[in-house]
């Protein structure tokens, strides 16, 4: 019996559920939280981090939902894709598709945080009516390319020649290290991650072997791969939407210390895009804390989303 039809026939509990969806290089990973017939959610990490990210989270929300929780692919316990390829941004929003699928969702929920919520704002506009809400946790639905267009160029040339570099050193062994030193390195590299935070993602992360831990990634994703969509295609793009959107912000996260620039040329467009065009169906909320808000103070947005979730609650999952 497979995962998934074994996860149907459980009983409604608190605990949660390991998941392994077939795809043609391997299987998404993924943990699933109350009953197969709640309302429908699906969950989306950041970049470089796994579906742990919402452990503390999701307990705190309503009990009336399905929350399903993926890992991309190379991150947490999904398979790599396959050799020679880079990762493409829109391979994820694939494979979002490929899970709903399998699950036989119609109509649902999509929450996603930093990366996550870029996946999640672009399959929003291109499956309109799948998504009935949106939550984005320090995110802002989309990441256009660089407005400079050499700087564009080299962005995908560097990509192209770390496929290459990492080719060549494919057979070396993979760098081991003790848990102590794997914590200790993964929040060097994430500094709004707590202690605590940081256990729980490394328990996915990483892979215990006789010589210490090896992280799960593939290193493939450390080199950003995003599609060329501008700002204008963005702003166009998200006129598609029918769900309600819900923003969250966080006083010290990712945004809020970006140059002015940038502030100009990227977020508050996509902010006043959203409004202008989502009315009443869009809400920006913005809490204490750093862009992990939702791992490291869980607290300070369950309310927030809670509320939103209980409205105009419209569909159940068709499993």
């Amino acid at each position: 019996m497979s995962s998934l039809m074994k996860w149907l026939s459980l009983p409604v509990t608190g605990m949660f559920s390991e998941l392994k969806f077939p795809v043609p290089w391997g299987h998404i990973a993924a943990k699933a939280w109350g009953s197969p017939k709640g309302h429908p959610m699906l969950c989306l990490h950041g970049w470089l981090d796994n579906a742990n990210t919402f452990n503390r989270l999701i307990p705190l929300l309503p009990k009336d939902y399905c929350y399903m929780a993926m890992d991309f692919g190379g991150h947490g316990l999904s398979s790599h894709r396959p050799a020679g390829f880079p990762c493409h941004f829109l391979d994820y929003v694939s494979e979002v598709r490929r899970v709903v699928a399998a699950l036989q969702w119609s109509r649902f929920t999509l929450m996603g945080h930093s990366m996550g919520g870029t996946v999640a704002g672009m399959f929003s506009c291109i499956f309109p009516e799948m998504v009935d809400k949106l939550i984005l946790l320090e995110s802002g639905g989309f990441f256009p390319a660089p407005q400079d267009h050499d700087a564009w160029l080299e962005s995908k040339q560097k990509v192209v020649e770390s496929l290459l570099s990492l080719e060549q050193n494919e057979h070396q062994p993979h760098k081991t290290r003790s848990p102590q030193a794997a914590l200790k390195r993964l929040l060097e590299a994430n500094p709004h991650l707590t202690e605590e935070s940081g256990k729980i993602l490394l328990q996915r992360g990483a892979t215990e072997t006789p010589g210490g831990l090896v992280y799960n990634r593939d290193m493939r994703i450390l080199k950003h791969n995003r599609e060329f969509i501008t700002l204008e295609q963005c702003v166009s793009f998200l006129k598609k939407i029918q769900a309600r959107v819900l923003m969250i912000r966080a006083k010290d996260g990712l945004f809020s210390h970006e140059d002015p620039d940038k502030s100009k040329n990227f977020v508050k467009p996509l902010q006043d895009a959203f409004k202008s065009n989502l009315r009443e169906s869009f809400q920006l909320v913005e809490v204490p804390g750093n862009h992990f808000v939702h791992l490291n103070e869980p607290e300070e947005v369950a309310g927030i989303i809670s509320v939103f979730l209980e409205k105009d609650k419209d569909s159940k999952a068709r499993l």
